[in-house]
């Protein structure tokens, strides 16, 4: 049997019995119903932020201060704003700001703390000490007062740079995860074999070290876009997030918190909020529980 062939045989015997394959996973996944439900949820959220008009072909924008805050008519299930705009429609072209940031925030996160994760936890030394100790400060910034200094610093703020302030004080987390994961997946038998007949150390991270050690960072990452919804929400709720003409959900609680006789102007962009957050949370929880090494044994 050749080296190579050892490398792959152990990497093999290592993972039998220990992880799912990516047909097994989204099998094992389509087999829970609170899995089903919450992914038919968060497709139409996503389809709701891509094709609004789908939905409605109301233009949000278009207002008559005569039916300001009146409740649910025929044609307007959601009644209307203060200024007299369709509530449904804005409710609908509310969630694409709230996709849209927790979906690239997540991703972006995602990829930075896994990039980072794995050269800290495989170049111990000089690599792990600038990459963690860099972490610990950021981890010294109290999040949220943090988000709200550096926003409200930037005179223009868009989808990007709410994004962009989010990844600077998210990715530490999740980069310590990875980087404990792949302390113990370094000294592996397969990784050590692939060592010893010279594979270079960045192909051993990509083809070894990283698919056996993204699990618990994805699982997280996915149970974290629940957090950052809510995030963005209370962001723009507090003045220092998207900026007008920008419509969200939570530019509509803003709006809605002067005006408590009128409660569904909170109660809408609450419950959306609210469903797309659990539907994240849950399909988050199936995906570390399908991924736990203790549950396949």
């Amino acid at each position: 049997m050749s080296e190579a062939q050892q490398v792959f045989g152990a990497e093999t015997h290592d993972l039998d019995g220990r992880t799912l394959s990516n047909r097994e996973l989204l099998k094992a996944l389509l087999r829970k119903p609170q899995f089903d439900v919450c992914l038919l949820l968060v497709l139409t959220f996503f389809l709701m932020a891509a094709a609004p008009r789908i939905f409605t072909s109301v233009d949000p924008r278009f207002c008559q201060l005569t039916n300001s805050q009146h409740g649910r008519e025929p044609g307007h299930p959601f009644g209307f704003d203060i200024q007299g705009c369709d509530y449904f429609a804005n409710v609908i072209y509310g969630a694409r700001p709230s996709v849209l940031v927790s979906v690239i925030a997540s991703v972006g996160g995602f990829a930075i703390a896994a990039i980072l994760g794995l050269l800290a936890g495989y170049f111990p030394g000089f690599v792990d000490n600038l990459i963690s100790r860099t972490a610990d400060v950021l981890f010294s910034l109290p999040g949220l007062i943090a988000l709200i200094v550096i926003l409200n610093s930037v005179p223009n703020r868009s989808i990007w740079i709410i994004v962009g302030v989010i990844l600077l004080t998210w990715w530490p987390l999740g980069m310590r995860l990875m980087r404990s994961t792949v302390f113990s997946v370094r000294n592996r038998e397969f990784v050590l074999a692939a060592r010893s007949i010279g594979v270079p150390p960045l192909r051993i991270l990509r083809k070894h070290v990283f698919p056996n050690a993204m699990a618990p960072l994805l699982a997280n990452t996915t149970l974290g876009i629940g957090g950052l919804i809510g995030m963005e929400a209370v962001l723009t709720f507090l003045g220092v997030g998207l900026q007008p003409p920008s419509i969200s959900w939570g530019s509509q609680f803003g709006a809605a918190a002067a005006y408590r006789d009128s409660p569904h102007l909170f109660l809408w962009p609450a419950l959306f909020i609210s469903t797309m957050t659990i539907s994240f949370m849950i399909i988050g929880d199936s995906i570390r529980d399908a991924l736990d090494p203790k549950l396949l044994k």
